[in-house]
């Protein structure tokens, strides 16, 4: 275990003056003593995870690797087994259970063969006629290859077959040559490893093969350079050793799968790369040793003559190696600490954020995908290539980027899905990096004031990285849940939020802020924040959005390190976008109402002369197509009453409202959904409008009720809203 560990634990729960015969109270109170430990010592051994991640595993020496960080640093490491009961194993494509350094070996080699496909064919003739022949056979120029080409299970089992050959020719060779010279003795114990590993798994032959034929170099000296002698040495020494490298690092505990796969991802990549370069050097000195044999089948297939700048290869390929392995075994330490942070969580922690949390803003964006109609990858992904995008992604002075545009533009759902995109690119790299959001809804008050935001925003970044909770605990030992809801709530929560963004072992941070327009109480203090805020460490960058309202432009103008990125400036792709959201909504339509091509085509096209570039505008209407009512024989003539553009399209649902035999009942739900501070049940609707005789307790006449007030109102979960705040 390494000494930084064994020292963060003997701190935590070593008590030399702790008596044997403690009582509850006292326990309850050590408790709460180790759990102030246990988050202060998590910060102050971060800073030592270099120190720890050099002692994990030393590569320059085949006995010194160490096996990854156990599950309970409390637990003795774990002996690197060779057995392959105790390996993390998987399904070859041939539906055969193989283990995980038997699958990375064949990977390697299938990669080798794909990259050096006229090298390993010739190997692979060689092979064929030992099998035939005997080891030691003259590869005739006609040799067919006979090597399974597409059977995993079948090529090792040849492959087994040479080796057990190889074996017993070296045996009797070098009981004639004994005493003659070193390289005998190194035949012989080499011999006795290879033994060793095919007898514990058979299925490792593929990769003994090449060491067990170029021990015939060793054994005919003449027939082999010294530098190709001194590869082979270092290879044959160290074969084990690379035998076990997967099997004792990416054995990883079913908990960390989701944090560590990407580390643990290119880890194996490495691997393989390094296992590459050790076949390539066999495959080659094989070839060499047959071709000074007179084979012919290798001109002008290969050079085989620089064996400096192959076990070159080999050694970069560990250098490599080394520095993704010492990044891996930083990042499991950096999740075991966090696990025991989060293990000790007293009930106070607990408590503490279930008063922090106003709201899940994770829960919020899928709650808003879902009533969108879900996201589509081809509405936001021309953000991903904008220069104003990549610019604040890529540059470490551009902090803060402003998204603004009109009403209807897809703001929201742009944001959606560059927070999918962070997400995704941070589980792929394994960046340890903060993701927090928060989507403002004007017509929701838990979600339309600045306090809000930052509840929001301080919750998922204590949910992403638990070490900063002890920043909310220290003002909320002091003032309980009062906290979160007295006057001074937002002085309180601006201090702990500048106490975080302040503190040394904050990740990088992602901040994401959608509709900054529709927080209706508080606007002008978050956006003081947000500039001031946005100023300061580079390890905090911010995206914001919002409607073209100049008294917002004018609030982030303080901000020293700003992008404005202008969808009406950007029109072409916003074009683009709203096409690909046109063409999905139109086969969802097609394929409810069963529209003839015909029909198919003018619902397209109509849409699309129509929009005005307006993604709300196209959901409106689509909206009220649908309407089973609307019978497809309806459908150009339903089309023809959609004016173009937001405005026109309103006015025109005003009109359809007016008209409507329950005109009077339709204006009072509109005017009760309006001055309302959040959207209501359908039970508090009944209470604050005056219904029909007969309906109130009627749940279908009351869904009917929001469907007459045109497509201005929605119902989610027998909850009224407006579909837009546009509206």
């Amino acid at each position: 275990m390494p000494r930084v560990v064994r020292q963060f634990l003997r701190k935590v729960f070593h008590r030399p003056d702790r008596p044997d015969n403690v009582n509850d109270r006292e326990g309850s109170r050590d408790k709460e003593q180790d759990v102030a430990v246990v988050m202060s010592c998590a910060s102050s051994y971060r800073k030592d995870l270099t120190e720890v991640s050099a002692a994990s595993i030393d590569i320059s020496h085949p006995t010194k690797i160490a096996a990854p960080i156990a599950k309970s640093a409390l637990q003795p490491p774990a002996t690197p087994a060779t057995d392959s009961t105790e390996t993390e194993t998987s399904t070859d494509a041939d539906g055969v259970t193989v283990s995980l350094p038997v699958r990375l070996w064949d990977r390697a080699y299938n990669d080798l063969k794909r990259e050096e496909t006229d090298l390993v064919d010739v190997y692979e003739k060689i092979l064929s006629r030992q099998l035939q022949d005997g080891l030691g056979s003259v590869v005739p120029e006609s040799q067919p290859n006979t090597i399974a080409q597409n059977n995993s299970d079948a090529r090792r089992h040849q492959m087994t077959q040479l080796i057990h050959a190889g074996l017993d020719k070296t045996a009797r060779e070098a009981t004639m040559k004994e005493g003659l010279g070193v390289a005998v003795n190194v035949i012989l114990s080499v011999r006795d490893i290879i033994s060793s590993a095919i007898q514990a798994m058979p299925q490792a032959a593929l990769a003994w093969t090449g060491v067990c034929l170029t021990l015939e170099l060793l054994a005919n000296p003449v027939k082999a350079t010294e530098a190709n002698r001194k590869g082979i040495d270092y290879v044959a020494k160290r074969m084990d050793w690379y035998w076990n490298l997967s099997g004792n690092l990416l054995k990883d505990p079913p908990d960390h799968a989701d944090k560590l796969s990407g580390v643990r991802h290119e880890l194996e990549n490495q691997i393989v790369d390094l296992y590459k370069v050790l076949l390539s050097y066999q495959v080659k000195s094989v070839c060499s040793y047959y071709c000074n044999r007179g084979l012919v089948l290798l001109r002008d297939v290969i050079k085989l003559d620089d064996w400096d700048a192959d076990l070159r290869a080999i050694r970069d390929a560990e250098k490599c190696f080394r520095h993704d392995t010492q990044t891996y075994n930083a990042q499991q330490v950096t999740s075991h600490l966090e696990q025991l942070v989060g293990h000790a969580m007293s009930e106070k922690d607990q408590q503490c954020l279930k008063q922090l949390r106003l709201t899940d803003p994770r829960d919020d964006k899928a709650r808003i995908e879902r009533t969108k109609g879900g996201l589509l990858q081809d509405s936001y992904r021309w953000v991903l290539d904008n220069s104003d995008f990549q610019r604040w992604r890529d540059n470490p002075e551009s902090r803060l980027l402003w998204i603004k545009g009109d009403p209807g533009k897809g703001k929201t759902m742009l944001l959606c899905g560059i927070i999918n995109e962070l997400d995704r690119d941070n589980s792929a790299n394994a960046c340890r990096r903060n993701v927090a959001y928060f989507f403002c809804q004007a017509t929701d008050s838990r979600i339309n004031n600045a306090t809000a935001v930052l509840r929001g925003l301080i919750y998922l970044l204590i949910d992403r990285q638990p070490s900063l909770l002890p920043h909310v605990r220290s003002e909320y030992d002091r003032a309980g849940e009062n906290l979160f809801q007295d006057a001074n709530t937002w002085d309180a929560l601006s201090r702990i939020f500048s106490n975080i963004l302040r503190d040394p072992s904050l990740r990088t941070t992602d901040l994401i802020i959608d509709a900054l327009d529709e927080c209706v109480t508080d606007r002008p203090q978050l956006l003081d924040l947000i500039a001031q805020k946005s100023s300061g460490s580079s390890r905090v960058k911010w995206i914001v959005s919002s409607c073209n309202w100049p008294e917002i432009e004018q609030q982030l103008e303080p901000a020293s390190q700003k992008a404005r990125l202008s969808l009406e400036l950007n029109a072409e792709a916003v074009v683009t976008a709203v096409n690909a959201y046109i063409r999905h909504k139109v086969d969802e339509l097609a394929g409810k109402k069963h529209y003839d091509a015909s029909t198919r085509e003018a619902v397209h096209d109509y849409l699309s002369s129509h929009a005005n570039d307006t993604f709300l505008w196209v959901s409106l209407v689509c909206h009220a197509l649908a309407d089973p009512k609307v019978q497809k024989w309806h459908t150009r003539e339903k089309l023809r009453t959609f004016p173009p553009g937001l405005n026109s399209l309103y006015a025109r649902m005003i009109d359809y409202i007016r008209d409507s035999v329950d005109s009077d009942l339709c204006k009072h739900i509109l005017a009760v959904a309006t001055i309302i501070r959040r959207p209501v049940s359908l039970g508090e609707l009944t209470t604050l409008v005056e219904m029909p005789g007969g309906i109130s307790n009627d749940r279908e006449s009351l869904e009917k009720m929001i469907e007459l007030c045109g497509s201005f109102l929605t119902l989610r979960d027998q909850t009224v809203y407006f579909v837009h705040q546009s509206a």
